[in-house]
């Protein structure tokens, strides 16, 4: 696959620095961390290799990756090795894709409480999957999903919602049998709207009495109970999004999915389109109007406020699994789920993970195509090459090679 001509990294190492003079006592630890990793990911500045083929001598560089989860040239290879992993969990049966939005009202408490309310989200939705499953009055059975925590919409502002991968049905209580859903059909969407706003709220309260939020800024009013009570009083008699896609289709079409959505960050340099005058140019789905695809151009400083935004607290996990694929028991229960379906593993060929033909392995010589690339020398890391301020007669020669 051909390299975008332009790149994120391109943009921290270019506007970066000011954004940091200017903003960084405002930023977190994590913030700053994601600025500086992405901007020398597969540079000197990390060091790296130099490969050479055995057969034919073709030498290339290969520079060390920065390894951070929100870096969009770092999650391929992780993106890769957590599909396989999922491919052996798989059932026969169809895959449902429902998403749980959080009101636009409490994305800046959210904000400035990351890890609280992002937690409380995940459980919040996954209590109400769970509990609406197993009513006998609308499936009875006990489900599995996973779980996957998007922050971002369309145009990167701040849009916290939660992807759910869910199996079409569960087992009995008493694990006698599979109970399948309906064809096309999981779960209410009402009914699962609104116990996930109760729950939701009643955590988000509990978390207040706890004193475990804080408030700063235009928020700090909230942190009063009067006006929290009153705040999330009116919260809660309006309408939650819960939305449910039509099904996947069979485990093959879920992967394609997951791959797409799991190690996504918050925008792909495959989005980008220009970098000119200061101002950056990118792909994007208007969904006001039917999602229709345009071009929004942002000045630099504010493109990389938005993304800084879904940079996340440091250990927090964002992908999770549920009900009978939680980690403890999942090979037990996927044992049984496959006893009752009276079926086996299924067999997942190369390629299936991204619906795609089987790359060369990744040594393979690009020249011949026929010799391995073996590492022949070591590149240490060149500090002198991190990310510092540019002169302006650099900075706009950069950004027009970049545009």
């Amino acid at each position: 696959m051909t390299a975008p001509a332009l790149e994120l990294a391109d943009i921290f190492r270019i506007h970066g620095p000011a954004y940091l003079e200017a903003f960084g006592p405002s930023l977190s630890a994590g913030q700053k961390k994601a600025l500086s990793d992405i901007a020398i990911c597969r540079t000197a500045a990390l060091g790296g290799h130099v490969e050479q083929c055995d057969r034919c001598g073709h030498r290339t560089i290969a520079y060390c990756s920065c390894r951070n989860r929100h870096c969009p040239k770092c999650q391929s290879a992780a993106r890769a090795a957590w599909l396989e992993q999922r491919a052996a969990e798989l059932l026969p049966v169809e895959y449902f894709h429902v998403v749980f939005t959080l009101p636009q009202m409490i994305a800046p408490v959210a904000l400035q409480n990351q890890r609280i309310v992002y937690g409380l989200l995940f459980r919040a939705a996954a209590e109400t999957l769970t509990e609406i499953a197993a009513d006998p009055k609308h499936l009875g059975a006990r489900i599995g999903f996973l779980a996957v925590l998007h922050t971002w919409g369309q145009n990167l502002h701040h849009h916290p919602h939660l992807h759910c991968v869910v199996p079409g049905g569960g087992f009995a209580p008493d694990r006698s049998r599979w109970i399948a859903c309906r064809r096309q059909f999981l779960l209410p969407v009402k009914v699962l709207s609104r116990l996930f706003r109760a729950k939701f709220a009643h955590y988000l309260r509990r978390a207040f009495e706890h004193a475990e939020l804080s408030f700063h800024g235009q928020l700090q009013p909230l942190g009063q109970k009067y006006n929290f009570v009153s705040w999330l009083n009116r919260i809660v008699q309006s309408e939650w999004v819960v939305y449910a896609k039509p099904p996947f289709g069979g485990p093959h079409q879920v992967l394609k999915y997951l791959a797409r959505y799991t190690h996504r960050v918050a925008i792909a340099n495959q989005r980008l389109v220009a970098l000119q005058d200061g101002h950056v140019s990118f792909h994007w789905k208007d969904y006001t109007h039917a999602g229709q695809p345009a071009v929004m151009t942002l000045q630099a400083t504010e493109f990389i406020r938005r993304f800084l935004l879904h940079v996340l607290p440091r250990g927090f996990v964002k992908i999770r699994h549920f009900g009978f694929l939680a980690n403890r028991g999942r090979d037990d229960h996927l044992r049984l789920c496959r006893t009752l379906l009276a079926t086996s593993a299924l067999n997942v060929p190369d390629g299936a993970v991204t619906g795609q033909a089987q790359p060369n392995p990744p040594d393979h010589c690009p020249l011949c195509n026929e010799g391995r690339m073996r590492p022949v020398e070591i590149l240490l890391p060149q500090a002198a090459l991190r990310v510092r301020p540019c002169i302006p007669s650099a900075v706009a020669a950069l950004e027009g090679d970049t545009s």
